[in-house]
C-alpha cells in the first residue's frame, strides 16, 4: 500500500475527515502525472503531490469546499480561462507554465454513529437497517454519535435518553406512543428534553418491526445536519479554512498556515506560489491596496 493509502486507512480509523486528490488528467508542461495523489485535512494541511505550488493551493481551497459540501468534483485547472465545461469546477490559474490538469476531489467522511438500546424486534431490526444504509451501530457509551434511539419498551430509557441530550447527541429518539413518550420526556431532569423524538420515526404507516426501523433511519438522515469537515465546538482541530485572494494574480487560495503567507504592516496576505509572494516583497506598496 502507498503511503498516501497507509494514511487514507489512519485517518479512516481515526474518524478524520479529509478529501482524497487524485490527478485524472495532465497537460504538459505539468509537474504532476495522472495518478498522482494528496489528501486535504480539515485544517488545509495537504498531504501527497498534486502539483506544484500553484496548483496545490488552488486544490486545497477547493477541497476545504468539498470537505463541507460532501459532493465530489472534478476540478479543471488552466493557465487559459477556459468557457465552462458541464459537470467540471474550472479555475483559471494564470500562475501555471502552460498546461492543464484535472482533480477528482473526494470528500470521505466517517460513517455516522447510531447507538440503539434494547433488545426487542425493533431495536434488533434497527441495528440491522441502519448497517445496510452505512451507520456504524455502536454502544450507547461511544462518543461521536449521530443518533441514539431507545426502543426499549419501558426499560431502561431515561438514563440512556439524558447521557443523549447532555452529550449533543443530534438524533434522539424514543420508541412509545406519543402519550408516554410526552410522559418519559416530561420527567427527565435534563435540558433540552423537548428534542427527544417520539414516537421516533416518520409516519409512513409502519406496522412491522422492520417498518418501523426503516422510518426510523429515514427520519435520521432526514434531519441530520450538513455535512462538513468543521469539528464541533471545543473541539481541538482547528474549524475549516477561511479564503483569501492573492494580492499579485487574483487567485482565491486558503487562509490557513500551511498556505503561502507574509504580513505586512499589520495585515497578513496570502499567495498561491512562491513566484507571488516574492513579487509583494519585492514591492509591497504595489499590491498591498489590492
Amino acid at each position: 500500500m502507498s503511503g498516501v493509502g497507509e494514511r487514507v486507512a489512519e485517518l479512516a480509523a481515526r474518524r478524520v475527515p479529509f478529501v482524497l486528490a487524485r490527478v485524472v488528467l495532465a497537460e504538459k508542461p505539468t509537474s504532476a502525472r495522472p495518478g498522482d495523489e494528496a489528501l486535504v485535512l480539515a485544517d488545509g494541511t495537504m498531504e501527497g503531490f498534486v502539483g506544484g505550488d500553484c496548483a496545490e493551493a488552488t486544490v486545497r481551497a477547493q477541497a476545504l469546499a468539498v470537505l463541507d459540501s460532501g459532493e465530489p468534483v472534478v476540478l479543471r485547472i488552466s493557465a487559459a480561462d477556459e468557457p465552462p465545461q458541464g459537470g467540471k469546477v474550472m479555475a483559471h490559474n494564470p500562475c501555471l507554465s502552460g498546461g492543464t490538469l484535472e482533480i477528482y476531489l473526494e470528500p470521505r467522511h466517517p460513517p455516522p454513529r447510531m447507538a440503539v438500546v434494547g433488545d426487542g424486534p425493533i431495536a434488533r431490526a434497527l441495528r440491522t437497517i441502519s448497517e445496510a444504509v452505512g451507520f456504524e451501530v455502536v454502544e450507547p457509551g461511544a462518543t461521536d454519535l449521530a443518533a441514539l434511539v431507545v426502543a426499549s419498551h419501558g426499560r431502561d430509557e431515561t438514563a440512556p435518553l439524558s447521557a443523549a441530550l447532555k452529550s449533543g447527541v443530534d438524533y434522539v429518539g424514543l420508541v412509545a406512543s406519543p402519550k408516554r413518550g410526552a410522559a418519559v420526556a416530561a420527567a427527565l431532569d435534563v435540558t433540552g428534553a423537548e428534542r427527544i423524538v417520539t414516537p421516533a420515526g416518520l409516519d409512513i404507516g409502519a406496522r412491522t418491526p422492520e417498518e418501523v426501523a426503516l422510518s426510523i433511519c429515514a427520519d435520521v438522515i432526514a434531519r441530520r445536519p450538513r455535512p462538513s469537515g468543521r469539528p464541533a465546538a471545543g473541539a481541538s482541530t482547528p474549524p475549516s479554512a477561511e479564503v483569501a485572494i492573492d494580492p499579485v494574480c487574483g487567485m482565491t487560495v486558503a487562509a490557513v498556515e500551511s498556505s503561502l503567507h507574509l504580513d505586512h504592516e499589520g495585515r497578513r496576505y496570502w499567495f498561491c506560489g512562491t513566484g507571488c509572494l516574492r513579487a509583494f516583497a519585492a514591492e509591497p506598496d504595489r499590491y498591498s491596496g489590492a
